[in-house]
């Protein structure tokens, strides 16, 4: 089962949103929140909770895909998040997540006995490939008692 599978399955909101993770790996993360009605705001297009929850899902993509195999010794956690909305958004919109910090130094935080935080960035897009939104991240890998 890859990333966005689990995460589809584990994550009911992700569900109900149909949310479609087209791309996960520990460098990028790419997901589609499709064109749905009943997800629209009062002028047409998602919600900004549906976005925002978009952004949150990708960040929880490249989180997993960049930090799996620590799940045995630690937890991951979102701690915070910043949005912005740019521009209006209608149809399909995805997002798109990068790791703001290098694996390998988060890694070597928690190996050297830290709780490392990290920031993942994301740009919400219309098909179009206009930025309508923006949204930061701060996860921590909080280890295991």
């Amino acid at each position: 089962m890859n990333v966005g599978e689990l995460l589809a399955q584990t994550v009911p909101m992700a569900g109900t949103l149909n949310l479609e993770f087209i791309e996960t790996t520990p460098e990028r993360a790419v997901v589609r929140l499709p064109d749905q009605p009943a997800f629209h705001n009062h002028v047409g297009g998602p919600h900004a909770g549906a976005m925002f929850t978009l952004a949150e899902s990708a960040s929880g993509a490249i989180v997993l895909a960049a930090f799996g195999d620590q799940l045995s010794r630690a937890v991951p956690l979102a701690v915070r998040a910043e949005i912005g909305y740019k521009k209006l958004a209608k149809g399909v919109v995805t997002a798109t997540a990068t790791l703001g910090r290098p694996a390998a130094d988060v890694v070597a935080e928690l190996d050297a006995g830290g709780r490392p935080e990290f920031p993942v960035t994301i740009a919400i897009q219309r098909e179009d490939e206009a930025v309508t939104g923006e949204m930061t991240v701060v996860w921590t890998l909080r280890p295991n008692a």
